[in-house]
Formats: C-alpha cells, sequence, structure tokens
C-alpha cells in the first residue's frame, strides 16, 4: 500500500469523512509532488504526519484577539481580461488590519495575477483597487537576484525601503531566524535550495515592516517544520495588527484565514 494510501486510510480511521479524507490525501500528495519529494521524507510516516494534521485542524482558526482594524486593502469590482478572455471579473475583498484572507482556486484562474494587481504591479481592466501605503509582496517564483548574498540583499531592499545597511542586515538577520534559517555570509542566493530561496523572498517582503503582506503560495519547497513555523508567523502579524492575503491551493490552510476569496467559483 503506497503512503497517500496509509494517509487516506489513517483519516478514515481516526474519523474523517472519507470525501474530505480523499481530499486531504491529494492536497498533501500535491505538495510532496511540487517539492519533488517523497511524501515519507517530507511529512513522515502517514500515520503520525495524519494524527498531527489532524491535531492543527483542531485548533480554532481564529483565537482571541483585538477587534480588526482599519481597512488595509479594498478590492470593489476589480477584472482583468487577456486578449479578450476574461481571467476574473467583479472581485470584491475587503482584508483590515488583524486579518489573514486566502485566496484560492485552480491553476490558471489568475490568483497570481490578482496578488499583482492587489501589489500594484499590474492594472486591472475594470474596478477599484485601494490599499495602504507600506505593502510587501512575496512572489511565487524570482524575486531574488541569484548573484547576490543574503546579506547584500538586505542591504539592497533595505536602501530602497530607506534603511540603513546596518540595521537592514542585523533585521534580515532576525526575521530569518525566526524561519529556523541562518545565512551563510558567502553563500549566493542562486547556491541556495528552493526552499531557502523562498525563506529569502519571505524576510525581503517583510523588512520594511510592511502593513499588508502579499503572499503568492509562500511555502514552496518548505519542509513540514517550516511550513509550521511560516503559520506561526502568518498568526505573530495578523496579532500585531497587520493584514495578510496568501494565495494558496492547500485545503488545510483554510483553517488558519479569516477570509477565503475562491476564484475558482466565478
Amino acid at each position: 500500500m503506497t503512503w497517500p494510501m496509509r494517509f487516506q486510510a489513517e483519516l478514515v480511521r481516526l474519523g474523517v469523512p472519507e470525501p474530505r479524507a480523499r481530499r486531504l490525501t491529494e492536497d498533501t500528495s500535491a505538495q510532496a509532488a511540487e517539492n519533488a519529494t517523497d511524501p515519507a521524507d517530507l511529512f513522515g510516516p502517514p500515520h503520525l504526519y495524519a494524527r498531527h494534521l489532524l491535531a492543527e485542524l483542531a485548533v480554532p482558526a481564529v483565537t482571541e484577539r483585538h477587534p480588526a482594524g482599519p481597512v488595509l486593502l479594498s478590492l470593489a469590482g476589480v477584472g482583468k481580461r487577456f486578449r479578450r478572455r476574461a481571467v476574473f471579473h467583479n472581485i470584491n475583498l475587503t482584508v483590515r488590519g488583524g486579518e489573514v484572507a486566502a485566496v484560492v482556486g485552480a491553476n490558471g484562474c489568475g490568483k497570481s495575477t490578482l496578488l499583482r494587481i492587489c501589489a500594484g504591479l499590474t492594472r486591472p481592466d475594470s474596478g477599484e483597487v485601494r490599499r495602504t501605503r507600506r505593502v510587501g509582496y512575496v512572489p511565487q517564483d524570482g524575486g531574488t537576484a541569484g548573484w547576490l548574498t543574503a546579506d547584500e540583499h538586505f542591504t539592497l531592499f533595505g536602501a530602497a525601503a530607506g534603511v540603513v545597511p546596518r540595521r537592514a542586515r542585523s533585521t534580515g538577520a532576525h526575521l530569518a531566524a525566526r524561519l529556523a534559517w541562518r545565512p551563510e555570509p558567502d553563500q549566493r542566493a542562486q547556491q541556495l535550495s528552493g526552499g531557502t530561496r523562498q525563506k529569502l523572498n519571505l524576510v525581503l517582503g517583510e523588512l520594511h515592516a510592511p502593513d499588508l503582506l502579499l503572499l503568492d503560495e509562500p511555502y514552496q519547497g518548505f519542509d513540514q517544520g517550516t511550513y509550521v513555523d511560516f503559520w506561526r508567523q502568518v498568526h505573530a502579524w495578523r496579532d500585531a495588527g497587520r493584514a495578510v492575503v496568501v494565495v494558496t491551493h492547500l485545503l488545510h490552510d483554510l483553517t488558519n484565514v479569516d477570509h477565503v476569496l475562491d476564484l475558482g467559483e466565478r
């Protein structure tokens, strides 16, 4: 019996309805495939990971915290077309400080395009976008220069935000430590693994302490421990009054958010 089959069987044995167990298994298998890693190497024994996942899902998504703050992102009737084809239309979303929103949907439905519109990097063809001035954007691919070290990235991105080099480097090292990563002084970005390079992207997105964070599947290449650390950090941003919008395709991520925008339903 394969790892996914044993994982699904364990979920059912633990009381998960079969349709949901099947979706969680497909979701988990897709994550392993994206990392080009065997599920056993990424998640460990299927019976233990099934229990771990159910324990995470049992935690209330929204714990007692301060009331939501001011609106930091607002989309009203937003639409986008490519070559006369509507990618999406009439998108409405409001995210306040202290809230997390997830954007979900099938591949090709425009999730990354919508996030770029939120960041001001792509213009919508219709509707209105309002956002706070301080925005951090973490793309799914790219965002780093292969020939620069992590410290050089921190210095460069810090300079763009008006942060002096020494403070930018110390802040970058502190944020990296939250993701269990200590950058090597002479290691260039092109020498980093995919998961570590994505950690660098996350640090750069937060380096200037933005009020709104826009994250496009930011956990690509993460192992399970780093994935959990990532969501802890998202909760810390939320508790600090920041707004977070994260593009995801993982079903169990939706227990961690306040709003879900499903582009696949349009």
